[in-house]
């Protein structure tokens, strides 16, 4: 029935206040403000329609992206809309577009790499839109190893221009957004090399398309790569095939703000150091994680309310049989998720500060806490995605045969967040990445080098490889200290396990190799300790009502008690609990279940997702799935005619075959 609440229950439960967990989830007043007035903005525009999306052809579905995206655009310029508010409009659009990458890589590399002259000329062009840029980088034979590019950029001194070319076929550019069929410009990243010397990898801005009529200028061979996974998804996006065949530029469009080649040709370092690249990537890190507590808390919200609607089992005496969300095996594999997401929602926060902390230190030339923003934004990229991934197809199997359907929202979902796993850095290779710099770490512990930020703790080491729980009965499971040490002790442990073990191999290389998924495991352990750190770090700020904060702490104890039962076997085998302890962690567990319970509907509400967001039959605002699932299913394009076509071809002749007895 239409105007009906078929969750209006489910919310009289609520402990808490919705509206103040709203501001804790968007993270001020005025975030929460800024959400509402851009969502429904979209919502109510019937121009950014997406229920059709999963069933379009991929050339309509790219046409009508081009549409939504310039569309956007005109309402951002007519609204005179903030560049914080343009950018929560095109997060609920919610459609990959070639505008991602103009704004999320293109725009970022030129103000991170680029002189002030450089962008003096570009960005006012970019930010206009009269340029559309991309950020081209991956190859088809290369991607994380970006040393191993192949691209070439040489220097020709007699004209002061660089030569860029692909030598190989496995140095085309290969996946660069936007690229494909939209681009007029891009950030190229190539081997640089004068008189013969190859300096490395460099980025310099090569114009792909005349200004004109579009088509791509002379040896410039462009084009899209393909259909990718799942229906709609991320083909929307025209990801992007391009070769060079000799293509000149002028020598003053190599990004030149950390080094540069002069006219006689001579490459030198500019004063600005190096090390300030990396800001930009722990900013693009930054909003990747922020990002997955968006994406999972989507599949989460879904699941949750399909869970509190789909009934199956149960019936006593007729009456109604049991909701699908109090089941305990549900409530295990769903409240994890929901706490995740509000876990996600606050490293990603936590994040922010960061990356406003090195930007201020990288003025003002202190590189102290670079190494461990660096190992601490990759680990962070690398653990929140690879959950968040997992845990949407989690949501999808919760949602039984009908989180199968597109008009779920989930199987898109799951297709459009995955390449988050390999984008900016593939997940194991990142966490290869964070255990190098543990294992630095480690082996500075001895020299007075006192470890910092994320990696402070090391700096007990003596205590935390001693030391054992002390917990007796299951709420002591409640006490953050205990909580706190615990992830500690774990962490500390396989890293000097690791390291220890490192040591006996003659070269380090060598043993880094082989023990990589060790070094894997001990990253893992590093990553999940900051995650629990900083949700414990908010419940000691100041939240808004004694019930908002009451959810939160068991949100929190899910969040590490589900990581004490999934690895159990790490702080057993380190030692630092006995089966007793954990067990008691599992009990702890279960009667935290019980807590969310009553909550959950009101829980997933504070996302504060319109249904135009959320995309789904099943996570419906007012739970009225079945007849709208019913009503979505005559809208498919097979059901336009009764008869299908091919009917008369194939079916018809197959029913009224004569069949004749076969002789052997």
């Amino acid at each position: 029935m239409e105007g009906v609440d078929y969750h209006a229950e489910e919310r009289k439960k609520a402990e808490f206040d919705v509206e103040s967990m709203k501001v804790v989830w968007a993270g001020s007043q005025h975030a929460l403000e800024i959400s509402d007035r851009i969502s429904k903005l979209v919502a109510d525009d019937p121009a950014f329609r997406k229920d059709e999306r999963t069933m379009l052809s991929r050339k309509e579905l790219f046409k009508n992206t081009l549409r939504k995206a310039v569309y956007a655009w005109k309402r951002i310029v007519e609204l005179r809309l903030s560049e914080e508010e343009a950018s929560r409009l095109r997060f609920y659009v919610d459609e990959p577009a070639f505008t991602d990458l103009h704004w999320g890589m293109f725009i970022p590399a030129i103000k991170g790499q680029g002189t002030d002259e450089q962008q003096q000329k570009w960005l006012p062009l970019a930010y206009k839109m009269q340029i559309i840029g991309c950020y081209a980088q991956t190859e088809l034979g290369h991607g994380s190893n970006v040393q191993g590019l192949e691209t070439t950029a040489t220097f020709d001194a007699h004209t002061d221009e660089f030569v860029i070319h692909s030598p190989t076929l496995t140095s085309s550019k290969w996946w660069p957004g936007g690229l494909g069929k939209v681009s007029t410009h891009a950030v190229v990243y190539a081997r640089l090399i004068t008189d013969g010397k190859d300096h490395g990898v460099h980025g310099f801005i090569v114009q792909l398309r005349s200004l004109e009529d579009h088509m791509p200028l002379p040896g410039i061979t462009v084009g899209d790569i393909g259909m990718k996974f799942g229906n709609g998804a991320y083909n929307t996006m025209d990801n992007g095939l391009l070769r060079f065949d000799h293509v000149r530029i002028p020598r003053n469009q190599m990004l030149m703000r950390v080094s540069q080649v002069t006219r006689e040709g001579k490459y030198k370092q500019s004063d600005v150091p190096r090390q300030l690249v990396y800001g930009t990537m722990v900013y693009v890190r930054q909003t990747i994680v922020v990002d997955a507590s968006s994406a999972l808390s989507k599949a989460v919200c879904i699941a949750t309310r399909y869970s509190a609607v789909r009934r199956q089992f149960g019936s006593q005496n007729g009456g109604p049989e049991t909701q699908v969300i109090d089941y305990k095996t549900q409530q295990s594999r769903l409240f994890p998720l929901l706490a995740s997401a509000y876990a996600f929602r606050f490293v990603g926060e936590w994040l922010k500060w960061l990356y406003t902390d090195v930007t201020q230190r990288l003025q003002a030339n202190d590189f102290s806490t670079l190494p461990e923003a660096h190992a601490c934004t990759a680990g962070l990229k690398s653990l929140t995605t690879s959950a968040t991934a997992d845990g949407i197809e989690e949501c999808r199997k919760l949602c039984g045969g009908h989180g199968y359907l597109c008009s779920s929202g989930l199987p898109e979902l799951f297709a459009v967040y995955v390449p988050a796993c390999t984008y900016e850095g593939d997940n194991t290779v990142l966490l290869l990445q964070v255990a190098r710099f543990l294992m630095k770490t480690v082996s500075q512990l001895g020299t007075g080098k006192q470890p910092v930020g994320t990696v402070a703790y090391m700096g007990r080491i003596e205590h935390l490889m001693q030391c054992r729980s002390n917990v007796k009965k299951s709420e002591d499971w409640l006490n953050y200290n205990q909580v706190m040490e615990a992830f500690e002790a774990r962490a500390a442990r396989m890293s000097v396990s690791c390291a220890r073990n490192l040591s006996k191999y003659a070269n380090p290389e060598e043993g880094f190799a082989e023990l990589s998924a060790d070094l894997v495991e001990a990253a893992v352990a590093h990553c999940q300790l900051i995650v629990v750190s900083k949700f414990i770090d908010k419940l000691q700020q100041d939240v808004p009502g004694e019930g908002v904060k009451r959810q939160l702490e068991v949100l929190c104890g899910i969040y590490y008690l589900y990581l004490i039962h999934k690895h159990q076997g790490d702080f057993l085998a380190t030692s630092y609990l006995n089966p007793k302890q954990a067990a008691l962690a599992n009990d702890q567990l279960r009667a935290l279940y019980s807590q969310v319970r009553p909550n959950a509907i009101a829980l997933v509400d504070a996302f504060n997702y319109t249904d135009h967001f959320l995309g789904s039959i099943l996570g419906r605002y007012d739970g009225n799935v079945y007849p709208k699932l019913y009503e979505a299913a005559w809208k498919d394009p097979l059901n336009e005619t009764v008869l299908p076509d091919g009917y008369h071809e194939y079916i018809r002749p197959l029913l009224k075959q004569q069949l004749h007895s076969a002789r052997l």
